[in-house]
């Protein structure tokens, strides 16, 4: 399956460093700071969303170069049958080969409200640090 992929600025996929007098991560990216896998597959809220052009997302899998992440809708405008995690895997063989990905159409609740995961997942990559002009 060819993969949909965006490159962001390499502060928004940092992993950040755990400050024990704060007790919190301190210096992690959004879109990093946005996984949520194991907080979906136990039932629980996800984690704060990113936004990325004009859409918000939720990253389920990170990597030394990159996140994996879906795009969050309303459940009004998802195309296809909206279900729980625990649904979609009743027949895990078939979700994994979904070529809309395994977490398409997955409900999930952010801020007190449903919303559901579209896929295909994309890819995001580090790219270049944007410069500003002082001219």
């Amino acid at each position: 399956m060819a993969r949909l992929s965006y490159t962001v600025e390499p502060s928004r996929l940092a992993f950040g460093a755990w400050c024990h007098a704060s007790e919190k991560q301190i210096g992690e990216g959004d879109i990093r700071a946005s996984y949520s896998a194991d907080r979906i597959g136990m039932g629980q809220p996800i984690r704060k969303p990113f936004q990325y052009a004009g859409d918000l997302w939720v990253c389920v899998g990170t990597g030394p170069s990159g996140v994996e992440a879906y795009r969050l809708v309303h459940p009004s405008i998802y195309g296809g049958i909206a279900r729980s995690y625990h649904d979609r895997c009743r027949d895990g063989d078939r979700a994994r080969g979904d070529q809309a990905g395994f977490y398409d159409g997955i409900t999930v609740r952010h801020a007190g409200r449903d919303l559901v995961m579209a896929g295909p997942p994309v890819m995001f990559f580090a790219g270049e640090e944007a410069q500003f002009s002082l001219f």
